[in-house]
């Protein structure tokens, strides 16, 4: 019987070397059976054309994978026998589960990648933040010089802003001094004056009427350095700014209450009207119907949004007020209350389109001793915004009656209130 293969006999076997053959060499590989891929070869030995998309593959024929007919493809050389691109079919090389020979893919690592970006985040905002301070600090007119003020009280508990308003057109186009009815006066006086007291407790604002009598004591001149004995004359409030600015005007002030101010806040005409458009407005409750044609105020009663121009016209109206001045700084601390107060609403804060315009008006306009940082100037607006939270006070200088035009402070009251600030009390005084 024959062993071999059907169609193949001992003649076919040829010298074979190995068991059973008594050749002196080995044999050489045998060939397999082929099953060719694809179409067959059309009749003539031509070879069939190649699918589009489907590389030719070398042939195996020779068992060593080169060689052979050329349409041949079985698939093992590029591992399409899996269908799986780069021979990475199931079983290929690996831990016989169908992973690569590498191993398996190592998962992101979401702890470095969260403190990557949380490193990233951080100093993008330090970067913010300090070249905000820098740019905000920059802007500060550091122009009144508090050292020039001689014989001074002896400073307090907490700290004591006096917050200035003048009626300086300085920068002010003749259309700006037209729309806002500012008139052309040359130089500038004080429209109103405050001081705000902040500390451990609720704040504390306090406005000093304009027609306030004080005395001028001795003190020495801001420009030319001279020193002024007081004479114990008496004059308007006002006339101190007057007479030699804002150094003048916190010695009489400090002489005349005993009260030792900390910081000096001036704002002019334009300033103010700035700050209030570029925070888009600030809403009052106008507590009655008010025209007046020296202000410019032509304002019904109610809740409404005050540009910059009706508010403005709003804080100098004094004329169309049964109370003229004490009614008018009423209406100034409500109004700063609420321009504080929409200044530190998250919808400014925290929008960079409102902030920074709002700065950048703000600052500019601003007036401020030499000795004021951004700090302070912060920790007067959230006091500000404090009073008009309801923890806070608003009151006029405790008053005692007129004489010749003008208003007399309560000395008695005006001891207990300086007292409870010096000391950072609650204050139990109130004013008109």
């Amino acid at each position: 019987m024959n062993d071999w293969p059907q169609g193949w006999s001992d003649d076919n076997r040829g010298t074979r070397y190995g068991r059973g053959s008594a050749g002196a060499q080995p044999e050489s590989a045998r060939v397999m059976r082929q099953v060719r891929r694809g179409p067959a070869a059309p009749p003539g030995g031509g070879q069939a054309a190649p699918q589009h998309g489907v590389p030719q593959q070398p042939s195996y024929v020779d068992g060593q994978g080169h060689g052979g007919y050329d349409g041949y493809d079985s698939g093992y050389n590029t591992g399409q026998v899996y269908g799986t691109p780069g021979g990475r079919g199931p079983g290929a090389g690996g831990d016989g589960r169908g992973h690569g020979g590498r191993g398996p893919r190592p998962a992101p690592d979401l702890r470095r990648r969260v403190k990557v970006t949380a490193i990233t985040v951080a100093t993008a905002l330090v970067v913010t933040v300090a070249g905000t301070y820098f740019w905000a600090d920059s802007k500060l007119n550091r122009e009144v010089d508090l050292s020039k003020v001689i014989d001074r009280p002896e400073a307090g508990e907490g700290t004591n802003y006096l917050i200035v308003g003048s009626d300086s057109r300085e920068g002010m186009t003749d259309e700006q001094k037209k729309a806002l009815h500012t008139g052309s006066s040359e130089g500038k006086r004080t429209d109103s004056m405050m001081i705000l007291h902040t500390g451990g407790g609720a704040p504390t604002l306090i406005s000093l009427p304009r027609d306030s009598d004080v005395e001028i004591p001795t003190f020495v001149g801001s420009e030319s350095g001279k020193t002024y004995q007081g004479t114990g004359r008496h004059v308007k409030l006002n006339a101190a700014y007057a007479e030699d600015g804002p150094e003048l005007l916190v010695r009489t002030v400090e002489f005349n209450t005993g009260l030792h101010i900390d910081h000096y806040v001036e704002i002019g005409f334009a300033g103010f009207a700035n700050i209030v458009d570029a925070v888009g407005g600030v809403e009052m409750d106008i507590p009655q119907d008010i025209k007046d044609s020296k202000s410019g105020a032509d304002l019904k009663k109610g809740k409404q949004v005050l540009n910059g121009e009706e508010a403005l016209a709003f804080v100098r109206t004094r004329y169309a007020l049964a109370g003229s001045d004490l009614d008018r700084t009423k209406n100034q601390q409500k109004f700063l209350a609420a321009l504080a107060n929409q200044v530190a609403t998250p919808g400014t804060v925290l929008n960079p389109f409102k902030l920074y315009p709002t700065m950048g008006a703000g600052l500019d306009s601003l007036i401020v001793d030499k000795e004021m940082g951004l700090f302070d100037l912060a920790d007067m607006f959230w006091a500000m915004k404090g009073v008009s939270g309801g923890d806070g006070t608003s009151m006029n200088m405790p008053l005692a009656g007129s004489s010749g035009g003008n208003l007399l402070w309560d000395e008695a009251e005006v001891k207990t209130l300086v007292e409870q600030l010096k000391n950072d009390e609650k204050v139990t005084v109130s004013g008109d």
